[in-house]
């Protein structure tokens, strides 16, 4: 290094470098974070919290149109989240899921109905077999926390008022409780356990 110092990452320089990677591009879509690969600058004290509020620095971001841009460079390495822009790559911490799907729309019907999630940063994403449901149930609890895959490999957890919207649609299908969405069945709970409930 020829006396450079390490640019510590902060939240205004990911997002101005976002910002750039953007106009630079066809200003449409998200950005190809997959297909960028810079040097990593360090963790950033960002955190997204369970229901979707994004944290820096322990203060809730109040701005929806940052939260939108920082949504759109969020990849998933492994286990671990990062915000990632043609010149850096910062870590973040994600609670859970890194969006909120808060609503979604029903299209057809049994077999043949579509699910059309909407998270709170403005993502679609229609359930099927490219954006597949998933229950994951607290062993302890059993209580239930359903996601759907919005994109790349980053998920959704699916909101409590829209999960139990989800059950009044559901089937049952060999032997499980579950939901159909662009012709495949994601199953949620065992018919036999639904039954005995």
């Amino acid at each position: 290094m020829s006396g450079q110092k390490p640019v510590t990452p902060s939240a205004d320089g990911i997002a101005a470098s976002a910002r750039a990677a953007r106009s630079g591009g066809k200003g449409r879509g998200l950005p190809p974070v997959e297909k960028w690969d810079p040097p990593f600058c360090g963790d950033l004290d960002m955190r997204i919290a369970r229901d979707g509020t994004w944290f820096y620095l322990g203060t809730p971001i109040g701005r929806p149109e940052l939260v939108k841009l920082f949504s759109s460079i969020i990849r998933k390495d492994g286990d671990d989240y990062f915000l990632v822009t043609p010149v850096e790559k910062v870590g973040i911490t994600v609670e859970d899921a890194p969006f909120v799907a808060v609503d979604f729309e029903v299209r057809g019907e049994g077999a043949d109905q579509v699910l059309v999630f909407e998270t709170h940063v403005g993502d679609v994403a229609e359930a099927g077999p490219e954006h597949p449901i998933r229950v994951e149930r607290d062993p302890e609890t059993g209580e239930p926390s359903p996601y759907v895959l919005v994109r790349r490999n980053l998920e959704a957890l699916i909101d409590r008022k829209s999960f139990y919207r989800l059950v009044e649609i559901g089937a049952h299908h060999d032997g499980w409780f579950g939901l159909w969405s662009g012709g495949e069945f994601f199953p949620v709970i065992p018919s036999r356990e639904l039954d005995a409930a």
